[in-house]
């Protein structure tokens, strides 16, 4: 049964094709991710699936009754409730299951009042007892308990329980809409980069949880590990259009390089194919015992289509400079004191880096991890202690609110022009080039740019000068997947020291040397692994969301082996049928190719006079010419109609 149908499905803006001719359906379990670069159309299938807006070409068809969650990646949530009521109302028919009990009760007070009659008092009584089991199994299903264990598990504090939504930032409100996704049980999940603005414990949560999800859902997210966990299909928008993948990301990736190799190994086939075709026409044009065979080899070359090779899409590439040499320690920090007012943040903290590692900051969000870097890169003062750095070090300084470091006046160009005075024009373009910044793009006032243009422009600034101590605060935020792979693989060449703060497991796993557990105004060393991190605190928070052997990936691995069983049988039934056609058409060129060898020996011999004059055989010769004559121009007609069985056999195949 299939929740959602999108039939044909396109969309423009402008003159600029978003997607076309999109069909795809979602089952009652698919786990799908929607992968593909910023700005190709993921938030907005989304949003049409959603309802939000509307198809330009085809049809969405949804099955009746069905319910949707979306989350989107902004969050319009004001204030005026407190979380866990907000949470509590979201279910569908809620709060206006409470309002008429409400209204019910007071019409029964004032009938009692005013000594209405039986009749009225028992029909407004008995209507009352059926919205109070209505309420029963609204509790029953959606129980407080469970609104309460969510909010948990995503990191509310038990005290936020009536906090009202406005005190909270727009991270938060983005929780409190998932939390309420989540209670809703909706039939279908819409998720649009769901961890952005979630801590790693929290994203330890929600993936033990979405584990645990018998429903469907639609995933866009840019943590590799993430969707790794928790999809066993992909729906990728790529250069040549929208392709539907079965398996999980890592599959995806390998099946995109097979099809890379196969379309290239296709199109060099086909192109020694028109090749010998083009040559054997050019040969044997102007012979009238080729006519068959050429008007042959013509119409075969008709036919040859022309094979479209792999198209990669564009993403990030550069390299960091080598940096200058730092003393042996790069930061020092003793006795730190930072406090808001009465919260203290941090108290009496020691740390220390030394040259070459790269930390990975992990912890809760409002743990002081920003604070700190922030304090380390000298955006902000300590109250106490001392921070120093090291012997020859130069920090650059990434802001997770890198919006707000952009000067909104200038242009891509300028921004980074700004930051190397002394480089040329060409310096600067070139860089802007490896952030994907290129014509008109460069001239762009940065107020205009998206989110993922913002981040791949604060990046680029970076890069004129990036020193030899890099200070990052969720770099990955914004970036596609392609983009952040491209970072990490960047900065695992980076010759000096990084420390930076990130909520993707796959970027922190891939380069973190150390990490540092922020937490209760303490930054320590955690010893284990980060799977042992993530596990003792996903257990602290939800002993019930412990991970469990299985779930998605093992089904995306199981999925993918068969799979490749599929493919290797087709191939082998390919194989099979085709195999006799081939040897066919094999020994029919080869015995084309002996004939035409003798009758060119004849036709040099019957050229020669003394042939007919002196030794007579003239008359046999030319009797055994046109009897090889016949027989290659039956060849020729077989051959022909080989030819023709072979290549509808395999445009069978190919479809």
């Amino acid at each position: 049964m299939s929740l959602v149908v999108l039939d044909r499905v396109g969309l423009s803006h402008g003159v600029r094709t978003l997607f076309a001719g999109v069909d795809l359906r979602i089952g009652v379990t698919d786990r799908i991710g929607l992968v593909g670069p910023n700005g190709s159309g993921k938030s907005t299938l989304l949003r049409m699936i959603a309802g939000e807006v509307g198809t330009e070409t085809g049809t969405i068809r949804t099955s009746r009754g069905m319910r949707v969650g979306y989350l989107p990646q902004d969050v319009p949530l004001g204030g005026g409730k407190g979380l866990l009521e907000f949470v509590m109302e979201s279910v569908p028919g809620r709060g206006e299951l409470t309002r008429e009990i409400e209204t019910t009760e007071e019409e029964l007070a004032s009938a009692s009042t005013a000594s209405a009659g039986e009749t009225e008092m028992l029909a407004l009584a008995e209507r009352l007892a059926r919205l109070h089991e209505r309420a029963a199994t609204f509790s029953m299903h959606f129980s407080e308990h469970e609104a309460l264990r969510i909010l948990a598990g995503l990191g509310f504090p038990a005290a936020d329980r009536d906090r009202d939504l406005g005190e909270l930032s727009g991270g938060w409100r983005m929780r409190a809409l998932l939390a309420a996704l989540l209670f809703q049980r909706p039939d279908l999940l819409l998720l649009d980069e769901p961890t952005n603005h979630l801590d790693m414990p929290s994203v330890a949560w929600f993936a033990a949880f979405l584990r645990a999800w018998n429903g469907a859902f639609l995933l866009v997210c840019h943590d590799r590990e993430f969707l790794n966990e928790q999809i066993d299909r992909i729906v990728s928008f790529e250069v040549e259009g929208v392709r539907q993948y079965t398996g999980d990301f890592e599959s995806y990736v390998a099946q995109r390089a097979e099809e890379e190799v196969i379309l290239e190994n296709k199109a060099r086939n086909l192109e020694r194919a028109k090749e010998k075709a083009e040559l054997f026409i050019d040969r044997f044009r102007a012979q009238a015992t080729k006519a068959r065979a050429v008007q042959s080899k013509v119409k075969a070359l008709g036919r040859m289509e022309d094979v479209q090779t792999y198209r990669k899409r564009k993403t990030i590439r550069f390299r960091f400079p080598p940096c200058d040499r730092a003393g042996e320690e790069v930061i020092r920090v003793q006795g730190l004191r930072k406090a808001y007012g009465s919260h203290v943040v941090f108290d009496g903290i020691d740390l220390a880096v030394r040259r070459g590692e790269r930390i990975g900051m992990i912890g809760p969000n409002g743990s002081g991890k920003t604070t700190l870097l922030r304090i380390l890169a000298g955006e902000l003062a300590a109250d106490a202690g001392e921070v120093g750095l090291g012997h020859r070090v130069t920090a650059s300084y990434y802001a997770q609110h890198h919006a707000e470091t952009l000067h909104p006046d200038r242009t891509a160009f300028q921004e980074v022009a700004a930051h190397d005075p002394s480089g040329s024009r060409t310096r600067v373009q070139t860089i802007l080039g490896a952030f994907l910044f290129s014509g008109d793009d460069v001239e762009k006032l940065t107020r205009v740019l998206s989110g993922g243009e913002r981040s791949r422009l604060a990046l680029a600034r970076i890069l004129v000068a990036p020193g030899n101590l890099l200070l990052m605060d969720e770099p990955t935020n914004h970036l596609d997947l392609d983009s952040s792979d491209a970072l990490a693989e960047a900065l695992a060449t980076y010759d000096g020291t990084l420390v930076f703060v990130s909520h993707n497991r796959s970027f922190v796993r891939r380069l973190a040397t150390r990490t540092w557990d922020v937490e209760g105004g303490r930054v320590e060393t955690y010893p284990g692994t980060l799977d042992e991190y993530l596990a003792w605190k996903l257990a602290e928070r939800d002993p019930s969301a412990a991970p469990k052997r299985g779930g998605a990936a093992a089904r995306a691995k199981d999925r993918d082996k068969d799979r490749k069983r599929e493919e290797a049988e087709k191939r082998a039934e390919r194989s099979r049928a085709l195999r006799p056609l081939k040897v066919e058409v094999d020994r029919l060129e080869k015995e084309i190719a002996e004939v035409e060898a003798s009758q060119k020996a004849r036709s040099a011999e019957l050229a020669d006079p003394e042939i007919y004059a002196a030794s007579g055989r003239g008359g046999p010769l030319l009797a055994q010419y046109q009897e090889e004559a016949d027989r290659l121009s039956s060849l020729l007609a077989a051959w022909e109609k080989a030819v023709a069985k072979l290549e509808e056999a395999e445009a069978l195949f190919e479809e």
